[in-house]
């Protein structure tokens, strides 16, 4: 059973950058993609990004593309998520994510595709 842990939360300004990591253990996910979810109070979680297996093809949200990169050490089962000019509607709860499927194009955007994640790190943009 895969496990996932994330670090790097934390309370930033408008503007500002924060940088989050996640440890994946249990089986290699270099052939799975990876990527994060996130969930503001009162909103169903949604994806933000992702590393598709294998071709490491990367999808954004339209929200965070230009801001956010996504980005993962295959060696290490890591995936980072580096998020310059936060805004306060990235207020949210990240959560790394995997899945046991396989995704190519539009079907890596799919918060359904994923199935396992970890218990999620706080990240608050104050205006």
């Amino acid at each position: 059973q895969v496990r996932l842990r994330e670090s790097g939360g934390g309370l930033v300004l408008a503007g500002h950058s924060l940088s989050l990591s996640c440890a994946a253990s249990g089986r290699p996910l270099s052939t799975y993609p990876m990527g994060w979810l996130r969930q503001a109070p009162g909103k169903e979680r949604e994806f933000v990004a992702a590393i598709a297996g294998g071709d490491d093809i990367k999808y954004y949200a339209d929200s965070v593309k230009g801001r956010f990169t996504i980005s993962r050490i295959v060696a290490e089962n890591m995936v980072f998520l580096q998020m310059n000019n936060l805004k306060p509607e990235d207020t949210a709860v990240y959560y790394c994510t995997t899945s046991r499927r396989y995704c190519s194009g539009s079907g890596c955007y799919d918060v359904s595709l994923y199935d396992s994640w970890g218990q999620g790190t706080q990240v608050i943009v104050s205006s």
